[in-house]
């Protein structure tokens, strides 16, 4: 089991009754979280003091709802992760840009992309399902070669964005569906030295194409192995489905990337102020 490193600008206060209490620099959330199944340290009225914005869920439809906020609290601020600036907003879908416990996975990228640079490489980097943008920015201030592929133009804006604020430049942007992307990469025989997977349980493409893991994972990864160079280099396939575990993204990575000795797999977890650690993602890294 992994936990991320101390960062002075995030702190997991309590969890617990299926929601987390974190502080995202001086502000701090209430969201919820549905690995979180036993009773919280806090008292609700303790809870409630401090928090200064808490998501409800809509009863309709529970990915969805709406931040209830106290005055002080902006729609918008920014906070400084691993020397990159990261503008983070209360959105409809209880996300706010920025997965804390990924910092693991990031110190990884950069030991993984400063070995390569050592034998006087400029690593390639493909970031699929790249969300805001955390792990290419890491990538891109380590000295990669970025490209960074999300299906979202929205999230794509918030990563470039993220981009300008911790003054770096020069990312390949593409609002793409991640399978066809990789398939056409194949094609044209397009070659990487690290490739980084976060994949969602479920998700659509800007086509509307659909994405299903257990689908679809298997297939992404075999294509995934023709684009990833056969020597010094590297794989992370972080997951957020609750049917996934270490031995399984183990397996599913082992089965693909033979040449791949090294493997470190696990879950990426958060503790709390009271010692409570919450899991929040499986990760298999290979190199």
């Amino acid at each position: 089991m992994y936990k991320n490193e101390n960062i002075t600008e995030y702190e997991l206060i309590d969890c617990g009754n299926g929601y987390k209490l974190e502080r995202f620099g001086k502000y701090i959330l209430s969201r919820p979280e549905p690995q979180a199944l036993w009773k919280s340290s806090l008292t609700e009225k303790e809870w409630f003091e401090k928090v200064d914005a808490h998501f409800e869920r809509d009863k309709t439809s529970p990915e969805k709802g709406i931040w209830k906020n106290k005055k002080n609290m902006p729609e918008q601020w920014h906070i400084n992760i691993n020397n990159i600036t990261f503008r983070l907003g209360l959105t409809g879908f209880k996300h706010i840009g920025i997965f804390p416990e990924q910092v693991s996975n990031w110190n990884f990228i950069e030991e993984q992309i400063k070995t390569l640079k050592s034998d006087s490489l400029k690593p390639k980097l493909l970031n699929l399902f790249a969300y805001t943008g955390g792990a290419s920015l890491i990538a891109k201030k380590s000295g990669a070669d970025v490209t960074h592929v999300d299906s979202v133009k929205q999230v794509v804006h918030w990563a470039t964005e993220n981009m300008k604020l911790s003054n770096l430049d020069n990312i390949r942007w593409l609002i793409d569906d991640a399978s066809k992307f990789v398939a056409r990469e194949v094609r044209r025989e397009t070659l990487y030295d690290g490739i980084i997977l976060d994949p969602p349980a479920y998700g659509r493409g800007p086509d509307g194409e659909k994405w299903i893991m257990e689908d679809m994972i298997d297939n992404l990864l075999g294509n995934c192995k023709k684009i990833l160079k056969s020597e010094k280099t590297f794989l992370i396939l972080n997951v957020y489905s609750m049917g996934f575990s270490p031995i399984l993204t183990e397996t599913l990575v082992k089965s693909h990337f033979d040449n791949l000795k090294n493997i470190q797999t696990g879950e990426l977890f958060v503790e709390d102020n009271f010692g409570k650690k919450l899991p929040l993602s499986v990760f298999c890294r290979a190199f």
